[in-house]
C-alpha cells in the first residue's frame, strides 16, 4: 500500500507503527533494553532466527520507523539513522574502506568532511585524491585509474557548487566505486540523487530534516545489502546510533519538511535576486540565479535551487562582520537548516582550519557570507539585509 502513497502522505504516514494502545503519534520507546518471556526467546532473536529487539544500540522502534520513513521519502531499500550527521559520514567509509582502497572525493567539501579524507584515512593506508568537482575533465582524469569510492556534495557548502551526479556517477561505476552523495543543502525533498546514479545518500538530519534546531542525526540511505553486510556491523559494534528520543524529534520534523523547505526556498529566491541587484553586493552565489556556473544543471537534477545561498560584500573580513554584525533577523550561526534565518561567515568558522590558500582554492573568501532562509516573513528578510549592507 505504502509504495502508491505520495511523497506528502509518506512524509507524515510512512514507516509507522502502532502500539496496542493505538496512539496518534508515532511511539517515543525510551528504553535502552528489552525483555524476553522465556529464555529461548532470548537465543532466537540473538541467533537472528526471531524478530524482535534485544538492545537499542543494535536497533529501536522508534528509530526503525524513522529508518523506514527516510527509505520510503528517498527512495532507497533501507536506511540506517546515527547520532549526526558527521557519524554517518563516518560509518559510510569506515565501514566501506580498506588499507589500500582508493578515494576521489570533492575538494569542496564541509570541514569535517575534508578531515576525515585528509588525515583521518590516511591513517589507515586509504589513498585520497581530491578533485574539482565541477570539472568533469577532472573527474575523468581521477577516474582513469580503479577507485573505491566517490564522494561529493551537491550543492557544496558553502559556495553552492553544483556536480553533475549522472555524468560523475557513470565515469565512478566504470572505475568500480561506490557513489556517495552529501546531499544536506539539497534537502530530500529537491534532489533525488539515487534517480540521477548515486549509491548512497548520507544526510545530516540536524539541519531540515529537524529543522527547528532541537537535535543532531544523521542517516545514510542505501541498499538493503549494503545497510546490512557493510553498514549494520560497524554501527552495531562502533555505536554511533541514534537515540530513541532524537528519532522521534525528527520523525515530526518530518511531517513539516516540505512545507518549511518550499516556503524558505521561495523566500531564498527572493533575497537572492535582491542582492545580485544591490550595488554593495559583490556576487551572489545561488544556482536559482541564471548568471550561476552550475545553473543548467542544477535545473535538470533539483526540483528548485534550495533555502541556502551565499553573497561576497568586498571588503575582506572586516566588511562582512560589519554586515553580520548589523543583522538583526539573521543570527549568526554555524548551522543551518532552521526555521530561523541564520548568517555564517565559513572562512572563520566551518573552514576556519583550511588554509588562506586552500580557501581561496575552494573560493571561499574572506568577504564570503552563507545564509540559511528560514520561515520569516520575506519582507521582514529583505528589510533586515538592506539595513545590513547600508
Amino acid at each position: 500500500m505504502t509504495r502508491n502513497w505520495r511523497r506528502a502522505t509518506r512524509l507524515v504516514h510512512g514507516g509507522s507503527e502502532r502500539t496496542p494502545w493505538g496512539e496518534t503519534s508515532e511511539a517515543l520507546l525510551l528504553t535502552s533494553g528489552f525483555v524476553y518471556e522465556r529464555a529461548e526467546i532470548a537465543e532466537a532473536r540473538f541467533a537472528g532466527r526471531a524478530e524482535g529487539y534485544t538492545y537499542s544500540r543494535l536497533a529501536n522502534p522508534t528509530v526503525r520507523m524513522f529508518e523506514r520513513r527516510m527509505a520510503q521519502l528517498e527512495g532507497s531499500e533501507e536506511a540506517a539513522a546515527t547520532a549526526s550527521g558527521m557519524a554517518a559520514l563516518t560509518a559510510v567509509l569506515m565501514a566501506s574502506l580498506c588499507a589500500g582502497d582508493r578515494v576521489v572525493a570533492a575538494r569542496l567539501l564541509f570541514g569535517s568532511t575534508l578531515w576525515l579524507l585528509t588525515e583521518l584515512l590516511p591513517r589507515f593506508g586509504v589513498q585520497v585524491e581530491l578533485v574539482d568537482a565541477t570539472s568533469e575533465d577532472a573527474w575523468a582524469r581521477a577516474l582513469e585509474r580503479p577507485a573505491r569510492l566517490v564522494l561529493f556534495e551537491t550543492p557544496g557548502n558553502p559556495t553552492l557548487e553544483i556536480v553533475d551526479i549522472r555524468t560523475v556517477a557513470e565515469r565512478a561505476h566504470a572505475a568500480g566505486a561506490l557513489v556517495v552523495v552529501d546531499n544536506v543543502l539539497a534537502t530530500p525533498i529537491l534532489q533525488h540523487p539515487l534517480e540521477h546514479g548515486a549509491d548512497v545518500v548520507v544526510y545530516s538530519a540536524t539541519k531540515h530534516i529537524d529543522g527547528q534546531g532541537r537535535c543532531l542525526g544523521g542517516v545514510i540511505c542505501c541498499s538493503e545489502s549494503f545497510r546490512k553486510d557493510v553498514l549494520l556491523p560497524w554501527l552495531r559494534h562502533a555505536g554511533p546510533v541514534l537515540s530513541p528520543f532524537n528519532a522521534w524529534v525528527l520523525l515530526k520534523g518530518l511531517e513539516t519538511l516540505e512545507l518549511r523547505v518550499r516556503r524558505a526556498t521561495a523566500t531564498a529566491e527572493t533575497l537572492a535576486r535582491f542582492l545580485a541587484d544591490h550595488p554593495r553586493v559583490e556576487a551572489v552565489l545561488y544556482p536559482g540565479l541564471a548568471h550561476h556556473p552550475g545553473h543548467d544543471i542544477a535545473r535538470l537534477q533539483m526540483e528548485a535551487p534550495g533555502p541556502v545561498l551565499a553573497f561576497r560584500t568586498g571588503g575582506g573580513k572586516a566588511r562582512a562582520f560589519e554586515v553580520l554584525d548589523r543583522l538583526r533577523l539573521f543570527r549568526i550561526s554555524n548551522n543551518l537548516g532552521d526555521a530561523k534565518s541564520l548568517a555564517t561567515h565559513p572562512a572563520t568558522t566551518t573552514h576556519q582550519r583550511l588554509s588562506a590558500e586552500e580557501r581561496a582554492q575552494l573560493g571561499i573568501t574572506d568577504d564570503l557570507i552563507r545564509l540559511s532562509v528560514g520561515l520569516e516573513d520575506p519582507e521582514d528578510l529583505l528589510e533586515d539585509l538592506a539595513e545590513a549592507l547600508r
